[in-house]
């Protein structure tokens, strides 16, 4: 997965003489879902990413030139390319919102399956760290090994977390050595942000 988390940070990079883009991976990678879903156009691309249409101009010219969309009367669509690299995505990490539980108190939270990467955790902090500088309020970074939940730092199983464990098994259904995150936010597109750019901080050099 190293060449896919490549192509998102060299899209989000300055192109010269220009200025630095205004939108992160995760822009890119709600981007991807969005179109994937159904032609959509630049002005509803905006709204759906939270993002001036300044911004959102921007994000779909670099899409673009990548070969990842084409545009129609009916909106941005993906290419073969795009889909290719939308079908990427989705076998390596799995999203989904999930209720208020023992592990976030807040209002909305969503939680992400990073496939065959809890070898990369080490405590959570980073994950955490990029979560809250996303917008998040809240980041917690699990593992799935020898078929049970637990935290990274101490192996212990989440048995005291019912509510929790029995969420993210149901919804995500991980298996051994999967890392899954869960992140939550005061606002919806702050949670969602902040457990995709989490969850790109175990997708490296090393994958």
């Amino acid at each position: 997965m190293s060449s896919f988390k490549q192509l998102l940070d060299g899209l989000t990079k300055a192109k010269a003489p220009g200025p630095a883009a205004s939108f992160f991976a995760p822009h890119l990678l709600l981007a991807l879902e969005r179109i994937a879903a159904q032609p959509i156009g630049r002005n509803k691309l905006a709204e759906e990413l939270g993002i001036g249409e300044g911004v959102a101009r921007t994000l779909i010219e670099r899409l673009r030139n990548a070969k990842l969309i084409d545009i129609s009367k009916t909106g941005c669509f993906l290419t073969p390319e795009g889909q290719g690299l939308f079908e990427e995505y989705k076998s390596v990490m799995k999203k989904a919102k999930v209720d208020k539980n023992e592990l976030t108190l807040e209002n909305f939270n969503y939680a992400v399956l990073v496939r065959n990467c809890a070898s990369k955790v080490k405590t959570g902090i980073e994950q955490r760290d990029a979560a809250i500088t996303a917008g998040a309020k809240s980041a917690t970074t699990l593992v799935y090994r020898k078929g049970h939940l637990s935290f990274p730092s101490s192996n212990q199983e989440l048995s005291g977390y019912l509510s929790a464990s029995s969420q993210i098994e149901n919804v995500l259904r991980p298996r051994e050595e999967d890392a899954i995150i869960i992140v939550g936010s005061d606002k919806p597109d702050k949670a969602e942000y902040g457990v995709l750019a989490a969850a790109l901080t175990l997708l490296g050099d090393h994958d």
